[in-house]
């Protein structure tokens, strides 16, 4: 991370022109505030009117630092957190740790303090904090430090990008990439955009109902002149916190595509979005051989026969030769038990292909089907059927949330500390 503090005797001013015309927005990330007096919340929500907070969802809430840690006992937390403390300069470290215990690792933190010492920054800085702001401090300071963090030239890609990719044509790929990301956007309450990439055969739009003008074709089509603007008007919006660059599904015209020809949207979409979810069709060409090998997690979806392992155990030998130093690819099996069919074991099919697996859905498909033929996901038709759970653990891990059990039963999440980092 990359850190700064501003200091309120030396203010930063920013010409007002460039505001106009040339500031960032901040992606659409979440920011939850924690003020201990009306007056700070007030400068927080004041924050949110400026343009460049335009995608942003803010919440404020009351108790500083000892509300957060309540809260995020049993909620998952935000992109970012705002803290304010009147605590003395020697016992916020402290505090900060009890926070950093019930944060996830990807969470960033601002302070707001009332103290302007030197020493305590420094302490807050080797701690892992993104930011300390000394209070009073206006709504435009507050601003300017989230788009250090979030929307700069230098600023990490905030998104995780997760490629779900079948073993076999119809092994189930995409109903389950669809509704781990509907999971990840209800249970972590975190922006999802799904890329369908089967660009002539697509079944994100059916599966939300949706029918959008634009989507991933034109982004393709455009792809020397995309930016974060163009590929926000690409989007349609398939519900709360889920947004989808749909595929054409049309056949009037084919689609040879380069190598790269992803790339610079997968990269704006994860300066856009914290959570990309990537559709990726059955098939072996440049440019699925290169997306598979530049994304942060691989899903491979197959059925427990032997076909599907022939080539789950190929694109798993492929993706790690590829990819030596990232993690390996996960297995999730779909339609296990289907009533007379001959199935390999679950646990020797992974140890078969040398992958995790993470979990395994049973083969129910009057569920499933109503689902499909409605345009909804499983939890919408079936909420307390087990593969909405299993589904939701899926999405934990991918997010590097929690560690499922192949099982589907929930684990204790385990997150590391945010602030933890060696001393030099």
């Amino acid at each position: 991370m990359s850190f700064l503090v501003r200091d309120e005797k030396k203010p930063v001013e920013e010409p007002a022109a460039e505001i106009a015309t040339g500031a960032r927005l901040v992606p659409r990330i979440t920011i939850q505030a924690f003020c201990e007096q009306s007056q700070t919340a007030q400068r927080v929500e004041t924050a949110l009117l400026d343009r460049r907070m335009s995608k942003v969802a803010l919440t404020t809430h009351n108790g500083g630092i000892d509300g957060a840690i309540e809260t995020y006992k049993s909620n998952p937390t935000p992109n970012l957190i705002i803290v304010e403390t009147n605590l003395p300069p020697g016992e916020i470290p402290a505090a900060l740790e009890r926070l950093a215990d019930v944060c996830d690792a990807t969470t960033r933190v601002v302070v707001l303090g009332h103290v302007n010492d030197v020493l305590l920054y420094r302490e807050l800085i080797r701690s892992g904090v993104s930011e300390y702001l000394v209070l009073p401090t206006d709504a435009h300071t507050i601003v300017s430090a989230i788009t250090d963090l979030f929307a700069s030239e230098n600023a990490a890609p905030i998104g995780r990008s997760i490629g779900f990719i079948g073993a076999k044509g119809g092994a189930g790929a995409s109903t389950i990439a669809h509704n781990v990301a509907w999971a990840i956007a209800q249970h972590l309450r975190q922006d999802v955009l799904i890329l369908d990439m089967d660009l002539a055969f697509g079944t994100a739009g059916l599966d939300f109902n949706q029918d959008p003008p634009h989507g991933l074709g034109d982004a393709v089509g455009a792809a020397t002149k995309m930016d974060t603007v163009m590929l926000d008007r690409l989007m349609s919006k398939a519900a709360n916190h889920v947004h989808l660059l749909a595929a054409p599904a049309s056949l009037d015209r084919t689609y040879d595509l380069e190598e790269r020809e992803f790339e610079q949207i997968l990269e704006l979409s994860q300066r856009a979005t914290p959570v990309v979810i990537l559709d990726i069709p059955h098939l072996w060409n440049a440019w699925v051989r290169h997306t598979l090998g530049t994304i942060d997690e691989v899903v491979i979806v197959a059925e427990p026969d032997l076909a599907n392992l022939r080539n789950a155990k190929n694109i798993a030998d492929t993706v790690k030769a590829m990819r030596p130093a990232e993690s390996e690819p996960l297995l999730v099996l779909n339609r296990v038990g289907v009533p007379k069919r001959p199935e390999i074991a679950p646990a020797e099919f992974a140890t078969s292909i040398g992958c995790r697996l993470l979990a395994q859905l049973p083969f129910d498909p009057a569920p499933f089907g109503t689902a499909a033929n409605n345009g909804q996901m499983l939890a919408e038709v079936a909420g307390s059927h087990k593969a909405t759970e299993i589904f939701r653990l899926i999405g934990n891990h991918v997010t590097g949330r929690g560690e499922p059990e192949a099982s589907g039963k929930a684990p204790a999440l385990k997150l590391p500390s945010l602030f933890r980092r060696k001393r030099a």
